[in-house]
């Protein structure tokens, strides 16, 4: 794979991928889809406006000050760099360089994106999800395209869609399904889509691009996006469908996709929040919630063609739920989900394996850094009591690890002696031939590492870190 910045005749390319009307708004593979359902006039007016607005769209991107604020974005961004060798921190000195090629490309079409480098990063929940890292170049000019595209879409988007939306969250996400149960809908439809960001047709979603985007450079620069190689193990990958995630354009493509289901779900009249790929409805009966169910698996498949994991999509109360990490009470408070819960105690054991090999002070400091971020993210769940019995199932293990670190029996009793434990007590659980656990929970072994001893070594209080945030 040859290094652009080296390329003595300045193209940028792979093997070209599709090709365009004359017209340059309608994409010339199989037509899939002509119309949507039942397009209203003044969607269509709206249409016709804005692709006479956006004829000229690629000036927009290739304008010099947004070209520069997107290397910024990307430099700041940080990451590895992609199939061509360029590290995003050799990135300002190659745009300082070669921006005006980029530029004559992009504005004459003649640009072509590189491959992208695979690869798979384990799912929580079992499996691997595939992402495809483009070069640092091809994260700039997306990102480029996603500061022109947003403000467009932004306010063409549902107000019930929070994922990858500028001054949008999942705490305002998870706030408007706690009011939709306080009102008593607390029957979920809890949709699953299978491999989304994997399965979305390319045809359906160059025929809504072009339904609002008139400059046919920049369709077909999408377009080459969303076809570009996926290079794995040393073998080159042709994608037909999907949108590669890893790049910073997956995520608003994904939104204009789905764009179409949240506008199907307002017409139908229902209660619902999505959070990029991840959707609820919420009803009053489960009658209503079976037939919801059932209607809309047939619409996603049989229209979106998109595909419902039929196993993982059910129908379930409130607090069974797991939306963005969280369960929801009768009253719209939040929850901690039972799989967030095993999820966390399950990072906490891996961070404190005592087969580890690195100083207290290092596995403390790995704690801390994750609890607050967790912490953080989980603030407005009801979760004191299950934060009071962990902090103390924590310092158990934390325990645990210390004792280990000793590895004899007369270190271990000179290490409780110097935090204050008499010397009888000391060796009453140094001298024992218990597993490490058992020794942990010794009298001595709490009076040394009391919650004062775990204060002043640095461990935060989680309960009293999680109070500090509520309030």
């Amino acid at each position: 794979m040859k290094n652009p910045a080296k390329q003595s005749n300045g193209q940028m390319h792979l093997a070209r991928q599709g090709e365009w009307s004359s017209a340059g708004s309608m994409w010339n593979g199989r037509d899939v889809y002509s119309a949507m359902n039942t397009p209203t006039g003044e969607w269509l007016a709206d249409c016709n406006e804005e692709r006479t607005l956006t004829k000229d769209l690629m000036s927009e991107i290739t304008d010099l000050s947004n070209l520069s604020r997107a290397c910024q974005r990307v430099i700041s961004n940080g990451g590895k760099g992609g199939v061509d060798g360029i590290e995003v921190s050799e990135l300002r000195n190659w745009f300082s360089k070669h921006y005006e090629m980029l530029q004559d490309q992009l504005n004459t079409g003649t640009y072509y994106p590189q491959a992208v480098r695979g690869v798979k990063i384990p799912k929580p929940k079992g499996g691997h999800r595939q992402l495809g890292i483009p070069t640092v170049i091809d994260r700039m000019i997306q990102q480029a395209i996603l500061q022109v595209l947003t403000p467009r879409y932004e306010r063409i988007f549902s107000e019930h869609s929070y994922g990858f939306r500028p001054k949008r969250s999942a705490h305002q996400a998870l706030r408007e399904a706690g009011e939709y149960v306080a009102q008593g809908k607390r029957h979920v439809v809890d949709i699953d889509l299978a491999n989304f960001f994997d399965e979305v047709n390319h045809n359906r979603l160059l025929w809504l691009l072009s339904r609002r985007i008139g400059d046919a450079r920049l369709l077909k620069l999408i377009h080459r996006y969303l076809k570009v190689g996926l290079l794995e193990g040393g073998l080159l990958s042709q994608r037909i469908k999907g949108t590669p995630q890893g790049g910073p354009l997956s995520p608003l493509l994904s939104n204009i996709v789905l764009d179409e289901l949240d506008k199907e779900l307002e017409r139908r009249g229902h209660q619902f929040v999505r959070y990029a790929d991840d959707l609820i409805i919420l009803v009053e009966s489960r009658g209503s919630a079976e037939r919801v169910l059932r209607s809309l698996t047939n619409y996603i498949e049989g229209h979106l063609k998109l595909k419902v994991n039929r196993k993982k999509s059910r129908l379930i109360m409130n607090w069974e739920l797991n939306f963005l990490g969280h369960g929801i009470n009768y009253d719209g408070s939040l929850l901690l989900s039972k799989p967030s819960e095993k999820r966390l105690k399950a990072k906490l054991k891996e961070l404190s394996r005592r087969n580890k090999g690195k100083s207290f002070v290092e596995i403390v400091s790995k704690v801390n850094q994750y609890l607050r971020g967790w912490l953080h993210y989980f603030r407005y769940a009801k979760i004191k009591t299950k934060l009071r019995e962990l902090g103390s199932w924590l310092r158990h293990r934390l325990r645990c690890y210390r004792l280990k670190q000793c590895k004899r029996a007369l270190g271990m009793s000179r290490f409780l002696r110097k935090l204050g434990v008499p010397n009888n007590r000391s060796w009453t659980t140094a001298a024992s031939r218990k597993g490490w656990w058992r020794m942990a929970s010794t009298p001595a072994a709490h009076e040394g590492m009391n919650k004062l001893w775990f204060a002043r070594i640095g461990l935060i209080d989680i309960e009293s870190f999680y109070v500090r945030l509520q309030s």
